[in-house]
């Protein structure tokens, strides 16, 4: 992860989150000065957010909105206060409406940004200054340290090519926390196609498999928002093991860029939300899937069946299938 260290003084009534990236103090600016590349880790994973302004001057405003699976939403602005390319920025952030206005009750915070080059690449350390304690220890108590330190987690494949970043490195697992995963894969084929293979139920029959062995025998997929979607699968020949299947319900369809799922194996109680994120650079797509269950223990009980080898063995066969489309 990129953030090293945070520093939360009540004296100064400052929060100090540093950050090491393996890239040049250029393109690490040029990620904080494109409201596209923002959108990519401005937010933390499941909150993405959509820049709906931007005004890249001093006194000039970005506005943005962060959109949760289960669709809640968070607005915010930024006043510019001062723009030092490639080496500091400075914004006053607010909470804000859908218009973008400052949200009264809610404490808005002096970010300052600065960017140093070092051996390694370079050093980020962003400091929020508040006017007292209590607007401290409020943001504190939202969620922003966390939220700030995962948001960062997600900068290291926009500095890089996609290539770079991910190929060859097959289905990689990260544990965000006790509740929350975030799987990545990078696939050789365009966004579109790797969105068709999700909801076609006929390509899903081709690829979805997991393992060798087995067969899909039923594939009902979510087409809308509120829609109930259901997989089932059974082996074949001498393949041993008992058929299964999950269900679940449409939460949030953004084709082909981003679909939220609930799910739950057939049969049983436990329920999770399933996150599924499609980025297209130069021909490839990274599919990010971010995970929460409901409590550590099922966590780490779904991740040891050896989900993530059954997923790359349906992943490779997905870019078998796409390249045959």
């Amino acid at each position: 992860m990129p953030v090293t260290d945070v520093i939360t003084d009540a004296d100064t009534l400052t929060m100090t989150v540093v950050a090491d990236f393996a890239a040049p103090i250029e393109r690490v600016w040029s990620a904080y000065s494109d409201p596209r590349q923002l959108e990519r880790f401005w937010g933390p994973p499941g909150w993405p957010a959509t820049f709906t302004a931007w005004d890249h001057t001093i006194g000039g405003r970005a506005t943005y909105t962060m959109n949760s699976p289960r669709g809640e939403t968070s607005s915010g602005s930024w006043e510019f206060l001062s723009i030092d390319a490639p080496h500091a920025f400075e914004v006053l952030d607010s909470f804000a409406d859908e218009q973008g206005q400052p949200l009264d009750g809610f404490p808005a915070q002096r970010m300052s940004f600065a960017f140093e080059s070092t051996a390694d690449g370079t050093r980020m350390i962003t400091t929020s200054h508040f006017e007292s304690a209590d607007a401290l220890e409020q943001v504190v108590e939202m969620g922003q340290v966390e939220g700030l330190t995962l948001a960062m987690s997600q900068l290291d494949v926009v500095l890089q090519d996609l290539r770079d970043y991910a190929q060859g490195k097959g289905t990689q697992v990260e544990l965000l926390d006790d509740t929350h995963v975030r799987i990545t894969r990078l696939i050789e084929g365009p966004r579109e196609l790797v969105w068709k293979a999700h909801n076609d139920p006929e390509l899903m029959k081709r690829w979805l498999l997991g393992p060798d062995g087995w067969e899909m025998t039923e594939c009902v997929v979510a087409t809308e928002v509120g829609q109930s979607y259901r997989t089932s699968w059974a082996p074949t020949g001498d393949t041993q093991g008992e058929p299964f299947g999950f269900e679940g319900e449409a939460l949030l369809i953004d084709a082909p860029r981003r679909s939220v799922q609930t799910e739950r194996m057939i049969g049983m109680p436990v329920e999770t939300l399933n996150d599924l994120n499609l980025y297209e650079e130069e021909g490839a797509t990274l599919i990010t899937l971010y995970i929460e269950y409901p409590d550590k223990e099922t966590r780490d009980m779904i991740l040891s069946t050896g989900m993530a080898d059954g997923m790359e063995t349906s992943y490779a066969r997905l870019e078998r299938e796409l390249l045959a489309v």
